[in-house]
């Protein structure tokens, strides 16, 4: 397949570049501009995967966090886990196999692990991980099963640990400038909200094979990045759905989608009225955007979500106004020095394992109604947002 491009690829895509115009009151909490702590004093996390993810942005990211450090590496390719630890200056011991993970119980340099595994494997590593004592952050989807997701959360409060869910979105400085826009109702009130996300999967790219293996991935395209679109809609309006409609199109005779469905787009109802659509392919060109449509304007993130180099465009009275772009900043960073915090109890939970469960179950009624040709599926559970990102989650440079 000519066009090689992994989530990870194009997430990494664009460089982060200049700061945010608009002035956005800051809160106190895990990312707030002060100098980093003392490496004795920084919380330590375990990478549980050294993948893409891993080796291209957590590892970095550690190395540039205020008040969180690399702590140790677990990984099912030994040569390569020394090789990444020495690297990195961790001692031998520092490093792990999956055969002995259960021996970070005893090694007070782990505090917090990081689940950056296929998602079938999310619950069980997550889990030990709580048998161990130890603090966990996990990758998205949390779980290919809302069983597992509930697992995990049970998991969690048996062992008195925090569990956090890797939206790294809650708390990067152009979602959070658009969730505050919105709190604020700069341009009236929300009407409806578009999320388009997707790219195209490569079959000879090992970290695609597992995504479009159904009993790995979950969910293909939808778990991969339609995630993505389904918690924007979320945190964006600071609501939940109470019901969706959903249908789903794949052409069963491209082998990558044997097992998994591949153009899907669905439509949220909110209880304040507003309609959010949403898309996700993994046989399209690559995007990572969405638009808000107010009642006096409309706010435009292209991209949205990529790990650097995100834009927003205000459109008003007809107008649009210069392109905005994020400030420099390291998201992993500010997500993992965000989750340290939350263990020294200096920050609340901003994206618990509720909030991963809520998207599981969301992304089951949408191929539960794809299944039935747009049905309606009622997703009104009486779920409520512990925390509101922009309440709490401040931005760089902002006083």
């Amino acid at each position: 397949m000519p066009n090689r491009i992994s989530r990870r690829s194009l997430l990494g895509a664009a460089g982060a570049s200049a700061a945010l115009a608009p002035t956005i009151a800051s809160s106190q909490g895990a990312n707030s501009q002060g100098a980093a702590m003392a490496d004795n004093d920084k919380i330590g996390f375990a990478i549980v995967g050294l993948g893409k993810l891993s080796l291209g942005q957590l590892i970095p990211g550690l190395k540039v966090a205020k008040g969180a450090k690399l702590a140790a590496v677990v990984s099912g390719h030994p040569e390569k886990a020394r090789r990444v630890a020495a690297e990195n200056g961790l001692p031998a011991d520092a490093v792990y196999g999956y055969d002995d993970y259960d021996r970070i119980a005893k090694d007070p340099r782990i505090d917090v692990v990081y689940i950056v595994l296929p998602n079938s494997m999310h619950a069980e590593h997550t889990i030990k991980a709580f048998k161990a004592g130890k603090h966990v952050l996990c990758e998205k989807p949390m779980a290919t099963t809302t069983a597992d997701a509930e697992a995990m959360i049970a998991a969690a409060k048996a062992a008195k640990r925090h569990l956090m869910i890797a939206y790294r979105c809650h708390y990067e400085p152009q979602n959070l400038d658009v969730m505050r826009r919105l709190r604020a109702k700069s341009m009236g009130k929300v009407r409806q909200i578009n999320t388009t996300m997707g790219r195209q999967a490569d079959l000879s790219d090992p970290s695609d094979v597992w995504r479009l293996d159904g009993k790995m991935s979950g969910g293909g395209a939808l778990g991969d990045m339609g995630v993505y679109g389904v918690s924007a809609a979320r945190y964006l309006l600071n609501e939940e759905p109470i019901a969706v409609q959903a249908w789903a199109q794949t052409d069963r005779a491209d082998p990558r989608f044997k097992e998994t469905e591949d153009l899907i787009n669905w439509q949220f109802r909110f209880p304040s009225g507003v309609i959010a659509n949403g898309s996700t392919s993994f046989a399209y060109a690559p995007t990572m955007a969405f638009e808000v449509i107010c009642e006096q304007g409309r706010l435009d993130a292209d991209p949205a979500a990529f790990y650097g180099g995100n834009r927003l465009t205000v459109i008003k009275g007809g107008q649009a106004q210069p392109p905005i772009p994020a400030p420099p900043s390291d998201q992993f960073a500010r997500e993992m020095d965000w989750m340290a915090d939350v263990v020294r109890g200096k920050a609340p939970m901003v994206s618990p394992g509720e909030e991963g469960l809520q998207d599981m179950r969301l992304m089951q009624a949408i191929l539960e109604s794809a299944a039935k040709d747009g049905a309606t599926v009622k997703t009104d559970w009486g779920y409520k947002r512990a925390v509101d990102p922009a309440a709490v989650v401040d931005v760089p440079g902002k006083a």
